[in-house]
């Protein structure tokens, strides 16, 4: 019988929501690598990659599923599971080590996303407050995290506010950039790998009902995670679009697929994107390995693209060994 391996970050004490959510995300993989015959086996990875490494060579797996997401708290650092398994030769699910560096730390793929000719908003480091423009709005975000830790609306300032500045002081120890912030539209775009190449599933747009007028939208940790929030209860994700959308949505998907090629991913991605008041769409960023559990974005825009979650496994197991 053919031996799986699932492994995940490990969890901290006192782990909130966002980071418990990996545990639903590992069973419900199990039980989808069982009834494809597998006998499976779970392990968690940290900074001790001598353990993960010697328990891998123990358990010899055919195929390896990643979820990890973070690597000592630490989301930016999540490169570093795929580079141990390359470097054991086991086939494993998603992206690789170089894909993971480059998407999962923002300022460095902000850099990727110019070299590649990907559209993307102005961004800046907390040292460069100087250049940013009074009249337009930025968002102070973090530039190592994923899952919408760290991000919030309190966020969102005008280039000359001398909160922003405080903001930024408070912050300093938490890893920040500065990104022009776009009140527009916002679409997550989910692609699937497998046998026939990247197939990119319907367009989602998150749209924000009741909003007032000065409140910005941003999908931060309270519509995520905060079910008691107003954000969490008036922001909602929806496939249906009017005749006249599809001009733009095809856009995105293009934007989405250039991504998918221009970065060398692998398995399945979601990418975010803003759209100005112009029609002009901006990546925000590319989620390699996103959260997979069938009620997340990804695997809803795939059973919205008449994909169900044993073939989402199994093209991702395909992808993972090409």
């Amino acid at each position: 019988m053919k031996k799986a391996l699932v492994i995940h970050n490990r969890i901290s004490e006192n782990a909130l929501q966002d980071e418990l959510d990996v545990l639903e995300e590992a069973e419900v993989v199990e039980n989808e690598f069982k009834k494809q015959g597998y006998e499976v086996y779970r392990e968690d990875f940290d900074l001790n990659m001598q353990r993960v490494k010697v328990s891998i060579q123990k358990l010899k797996p055919d195929f390896i599923f990643n979820l990890v997401e973070t690597v000592d708290g630490k989301g930016f650092l999540s490169f570093m599971a795929p580079a141990l398994f390359e470097s054991l030769e086991i086939p494993f699910s998603g992206s690789g080590s170089f894909a993971l560096y480059l998407t999962s730390h923002k300022m460095h793929a902000k850099e990727a996303f110019v070299a590649a000719g990907i559209p993307t908003c102005e961004w800046f480091s907390v040292n460069e407050t100087e250049k940013l423009n009074p009249k337009k709005r930025y968002i102070v975000k973090p530039y190592g995290e994923d899952a919408s830790v760290g991000i919030s609306e309190d966020a969102v300032f005008y280039g000359n506010d001398p909160k922003l500045k405080e903001y930024i002081d408070f912050n300093k120890s938490a890893g920040f950039f500065i990104e022009e912030y776009i009140h527009g539209r916002e679409f997550n775009i989910s692609v699937l790998g497998g046998k026939n190449g990247p197939r990119v599933m319907p367009p989602a747009e998150m749209k924000y009902y009741e909003y007032p007028d000065d409140k910005p939208f941003v999908l931060g940790y309270k519509s995520k995670w905060d079910e008691d929030s107003f954000e969490y209860q008036n922001t909602r994700r929806t496939f249906d679009f009017p005749e006249s959308d599809q001009p733009l949505l095809e856009k995105v998907k293009q934007i989405s697929l250039d991504c998918w090629n221009k970065f060398n991913l692998r398995g399945y991605v979601r990418v975010d994107i803003r759209v100005d008041k112009d029609n002009n769409p901006y990546v925000l960023e590319i989620n390699a390995n996103p959260c997979i559990s069938p009620d997340a974005g990804f695997y809803v825009a795939c059973n919205q693209g008449g994909v169900e979650f044993n073939e989402v496994i199994s093209e991702i197991i395909y992808d993972g060994q090409r």
